[in-house]
């Protein structure tokens, strides 16, 4: 529709519109210049999203971000918000990204629930869905309706009802079992009242078989719940884009170097090969250095972010892969310039980011509006590498059932000789006599405690590998337990403690593996 317009024509009606409203004496104390302004801007969204939509069919992350614009657009004409939420469920759907799909279609139902509190119909409002995702108020508790807009036919209970019962199956595609039961919780009442014992059987039986799964992935660890990327563009070929920088969540096990090709390829067919570049080092670039000319695309790998008492808030794998919106990444450095160096001289730069919304949320990616940055010295890089360890080696020896195959990678991985470089070599560089006077004492302190829980975390690890291994695994176990002696000896003169060479079990470790 929109690509018949001459759109400068409109643009210029548009601000004509906008000035008049302005300059109108007899409104300037009135609602009218402002609503008026209001209204320009949305046409010009809509008029905007819609000629741009064609352009970027191909590029999904793009097409669902133009859909979103005319969604919210569309704030004073529910109907048609819903509708456009609609259309980015399928496109989500379309590329198998259910959880985003779900989210759509969480959204939609929290745009009916508002809408039926304003008639009086549904007490709740959009509040209701404030445990289902932390993005909903926010979205739509921002409703306007239009004076003499009926939507009653449309807008009602059973249409709700309807829409949560879609959340609830696409939540279930996604693996994302547990939030099945905050929308239950918003169905079923409304079954209760309505008497709808077929709707209250079957809203049963699919909670407690999204239970059963999330026994099983919680037994297992096997749950594939997305993976993310920190993506920033630079160069006006990106237009709104240029500078800006967006997490985007990608499904499943995906690997940078998969979405870095899919990235290349998409803006390589819309700008030519030769006009976009990858920028794979997570290292600040310094856009005024970059040629003009050519459209960079820095990618860079990123985890979420937990502090340490939200982690305490967030004991499972799906907690911390659920209404999140910090993240974090690492850039090497060394103070003489070079991205590495030896382990003394090995600085370390963590970046943490903040998105304007939470993940899962209707778009793959979300605009980064926070940055913060602090930098690692050699004997803290050390302190963080150890702990990361202790924090790997915890994972598997609390798991229960334990993963007897995950449990022995990362006991091989600690204590095996061959590969037992890093521990040892922090050891040497931080904690020899000859160089304790080069650090600060506290941060020694820090690095001989947590070597101290690294020795006990892999003696727990071996006990509890003892009792699950078979016969014909007797001697690989014999091996590590040497192994593990010869770890602990070295490491006793770094740590200034007498080390037990004993591998005993204790009822803790017993009580995992009964």
């Amino acid at each position: 529709m929109a690509s018949g317009l001459n759109r400068t024509a409109v643009n210029n009606c548009l601000q004509a519109l906008k000035n008049y409203a302005a300059e109108d004496k007899g409104m300037k104390h009135t609602a009218f210049t402002s609503e008026v302004k209001d209204l320009t801007k949305k046409i010009h969204t809509v008029l905007q999203a819609t000629a741009q939509m064609k352009e970027y069919d191909d590029v999904p992350e793009m097409l669902v971000d133009l859909q979103y614009s005319l969604a919210k657009s569309y704030s004073s004409t529910p109907e048609l918000r819903e509708t456009w939420l609609e259309h980015m469920a399928a496109v989500h759907e379309g590329h198998e990204n259910f959880s985003k799909t779900a989210h759509c279609y969480i959204h939609a139902a929290a745009l009916v629930a508002e809408y039926l509190k304003r008639q009086g119909t549904y007490t709740p409002g959009c509040a209701a869905f404030a445990q289902v995702s932390p993005n909903v108020v926010a979205d739509e508790s921002v409703m306007k309706t239009d004076e003499g807009m009926s939507m009653e036919q449309r807008y009602t209970v059973r249409h709700l009802v309807d829409l949560l019962e879609q959340c609830a199956k696409y939540l279930e595609r996604a693996e994302r079992c547990e939030v099945m039961g905050e929308v239950f919780k918003l169905a079923i009442p409304i079954y209760e009242q309505e008497r709808d014992f077929r709707r209250l059987s079957n809203a049963y039986e699919s909670l407690a078989q999204a239970y059963k799964k999330v026994v099983d992935v919680m037994g297992t660890g096997k749950r594939l719940l997305g993976k993310y990327f920190r993506v920033a563009f630079f160069g006006q070929m990106f237009g709104d884009d240029d500078g800006k920088e967006f997490i985007y969540k990608e499904p499943k096990i995906t690997g940078l170097a998969e979405i870095s090709h899919r990235l290349e390829q998409i803006y390589c067919r819309k700008h030519g090969r030769d006009n976009i570049k990858l920028i794979m080092e997570s290292a600040k670039v310094h856009a005024e250095t970059l040629d003009s000319k050519i459209g960079y695309i820095q990618i860079t790998y990123v985890q979420p972010y937990f502090d340490d008492e939200e982690l305490e808030l967030r004991p499972t794998l799906f907690e911390r892969n659920n209404n999140i919106r910090r993240f974090i990444y690492e850039t090497p450095f060394t103070c003489g310039g070079k991205a590495h160096g030896s382990l003394t001289e090995q600085c370390k730069r963590k970046t943490i980011l903040t998105t304007s919304n939470t993940f899962p949320y209707i778009k793959t990616r979300i605009l980064v509006v926070q940055e913060e940055q602090y930098e690692l010295t050699p004997v803290e890089v050390a302190f963080d590498e150890m702990q990361n360890k202790v924090k790997e080696l915890n994972n598997v020896i609390t798991q229960n059932p334990p993963d007897m195959k995950k449990l022995q990678l990362v006991l091989q991985g600690s204590v095996s000789v061959q590969v037992n470089a890093g521990p040892l070599a922090y050891a040497q560089g931080f904690l020899d006599k000859s160089v304790l006077a080069s650090h600060p004492h506290k941060h020694i302190e820090k690095l001989q405690q947590v070597y101290r829980e690294f020795i006990a975390c892999c003696g727990k690890a071996l006990e509890i590998n003892d009792q699950l291994i078979k016969e014909d695994q007797r001697m690989y176990q014999e091996d590590m337990k040497e192994k593990y002696v010869q770890l602990k000896t070295r490491l006793a003169k770094y740590i200034g403690d007498e080390i037990s060479t004993t591998v005993t079990a204790s009822s803790s470790v017993s009580s995992l593996v009964m």
